[in-house]
């Protein structure tokens, strides 16, 4: 049952990157309320659930590890420092190349390189993604729909941002690759099941990687962002996430 119900959660999630660019309601400055309440929602997901996880998932990968690196105290959160600073670099890798060939008079959008190399990497994330839409630390019908529901709207806000760099490359391809990346992801869980050390190791870089593309998004002041839209998105999940 859970299966099925994690297989609609994955097309849903599939779809908003294929639909997501349609939204025209989300496009232009100010920055619609609507996007900043995405990001507050995801926000809170990973500060009021995932970071708890990662709590746990310290001590499951403290056992695993044993004495291998004792001299690394916070194993798992140096691993969501890692999914942030690997997020962080394709952000600054997509800005360079466009202001790159801004000097050289050629369109505003990112080299192919760097397209791949962005699409490749969120592909991975979607991925895993999908993948613990079956192997959650906390499973059933309750954390699946919280997982769901704060991936979705993270999902809209990723593809704001990857359609602004990309352009018609991301329309015609990438936001495919990204859709396709969530149902093998799934197909994977449904296949697969790694350890229970290797779920905090993802759920570690996950963490990490969502903190990272709300705040990109919302943060840059060119973006005009709408703090009370991200802080009612954050409280008012926060709030759904603790009586759940």
């Amino acid at each position: 049952m859970i299966g099925i119900l994690a297989f609609v959660a994955a097309a849903v999630l599939a779809l908003v990157h294929l639909f997501a660019g349609k939204l025209r309601f989300l496009e232009g400055a100010p920055r619609s309320r609507w996007l900043s309440l995405a990001g507050g929602v995801s926000v809170a997901y990973v500060f009021v659930h995932l970071l708890p996880e990662l709590a746990e998932g310290q001590e499951t990968l403290a056992e695993a590890l044993g004495g291998t690196l004792a001299f690394l105290e916070r194993h798992i959160y140096l691993l969501a420092l890692l999914g942030l600073a690997v997020f962080y670099g394709l952000e600054s890798s997509s800005v360079r190349s466009r202001q790159q060939r801004r000097r050289q008079g050629k369109e505003d959008v990112t080299s192919p390189e760097a397209f791949w190399v962005s699409t490749i990497s969120f592909a991975i994330y979607n991925l895993l993604i999908g993948y613990l839409l079956l192997h959650r630390e906390e499973r059933g019908l309750g954390t699946l729909a919280v997982f769901a529901i704060a991936m979705a709207l993270h999902f809209v806000v990723n593809d704001y941002g990857l359609h602004e760099h990309h352009q018609h490359m991301y329309e015609r391809i990438g936001r495919w690759i990204l859709a396709a990346a969530v149902l093998l992801g799934w197909l994977l869980g449904l296949l697969v099941e790694i350890p229970e050390v290797a779920i905090a190791i993802l759920i570690a870089l996950l963490a990490g990687g969502i903190i990272l593309n709300v705040l990109k998004e919302e943060l840059p002041e060119e973006r005009q962002s709408r703090f009370w839209a991200f802080a009612a998105g954050a409280t008012a999940y926060a709030a759904l996430l603790l009586v759940v």
